[in-house]
């Protein structure tokens, strides 16, 4: 069984030129280089201009490298969205989504920071996220020097940076050292056990393209290193697994139909509802995973909702 005819028709001839990786289907470097390169031409970065810096990484780690974008002729101090890249947390850099960053500092007139954390497996848990952290951190404490407002700090990442974004939220909430503004998950990675026997549902018209089952627990497993599942820092490396999501900021998620990730996403935003976080979700009819990178009205109008979701949140 083919689930291609459920896809976007005008994404429908695409959708298979997305690169692959798992176990037996190549190697994590070529499918990082391939990654990048067919995300930076999807999204046109390779002409985009930004400022990056090196800034404290966590405590006994190395430094963190972030890029920068900021918009056109905006006074007065800045929001800011700190964000996080996806590729399943095993690859992917900041630099392929230069395109798109760059329109979104322009048309949500936030000054955005995209963080370059550390990969697995070289780097398992908790090192990526821990960078991320830094980032927000330092992102803070540097806000009279950046020109942004420390109260008005969103987090947002997509895939693998959908988990760290959520996964960074939780360690704000319960270090308290920062309040975050909002949350933003474009299909989010959340959940260890989707796409392995023991997951909560299994739906077979979800996962065939993109990513898929194979490769999400590739990709887990090298994320999560040999981190005990009584560790109580489960949570943060599967957010689907903290046990209270109460005080958490108002949050936007956005999945796809045929997306492997559309059930715990659903689950997490029900979760929050019950939490009495304020959560919107949007699960678009017809849409893969990364259904956002390729050219089609679909595409359009999701830009065009986070967009929208992300200026009433900021």
């Amino acid at each position: 069984m083919t689930t291609l005819g459920l896809v976007d028709m005008e994404q429908r001839d695409r959708v298979a030129l997305f690169p692959s990786f798992g176990p037996g289907q190549g190697d994590l470097r070529a499918f990082r280089r391939d990654l990048v390169e067919g995300t930076t031409a999807l999204l046109k970065s390779g002409s985009v201009d930004y400022e990056a810096r090196s800034i404290p990484g966590p405590d006994g780690a190395p430094d963190v490298r972030v890029i920068m974008f900021r918009p056109p002729t905006v006074q007065g101090a800045l929001p800011v969205i700190l964000y996080v890249h996806g590729g399943g947390m095993i690859a992917g850099t900041p630099d392929m989504q230069a395109g798109m960053l760059d329109r979104l500092a322009s048309q949500t007139d936030a000054l955005i920071i995209s963080v370059d954390y550390r990969l697995a497996p070289e780097t398992p848990f908790p090192g990526g996220l821990e960078d991320v952290y830094a980032a927000l951190v330092w992102l803070q404490e540097q806000a009279a020097m950046l020109g942004v407002d420390p109260d008005r700090i969103t987090v947002m990442g997509d895939s693998g940076g959908g988990c760290l974004a959520a996964a960074t939220a939780l360690l704000a909430r319960d270090r308290g050292k920062i309040r975050l503004r909002a949350q933003v998950l474009i299909y989010p990675m959340l959940d260890l056990r989707t796409g392995g026997a023991d997951a909560p549902a299994d739906d077979p018209m979800t996962g065939e393209f993109v990513w898929t089952r194979a490769q999400n627990q590739h990709a887990w497993s090298a994320v999560r290193g040999d981190l005990a599942a009584d560790d109580p820092r489960f949570g943060y490396l599967s957010p689907a697994f903290m046990r209270g999501l109460s005080g958490l900021p108002a949050t936007f998620i956005v999945t796809g139909a045929l997306d492997l990730f559309r059930d715990e996403d659903v689950a997490f935003a029900h979760r929050l509802w019950q939490a009495a976080v304020p959560t919107d979700l949007v699960v678009y009819a017809n849409a893969v995973h990364g259904f956002d990178l390729l050219p089609s009205s679909l595409a359009e109008r999701v830009r065009h909702d986070v967009v929208k979701n992300v200026r009433r949140l900021l």
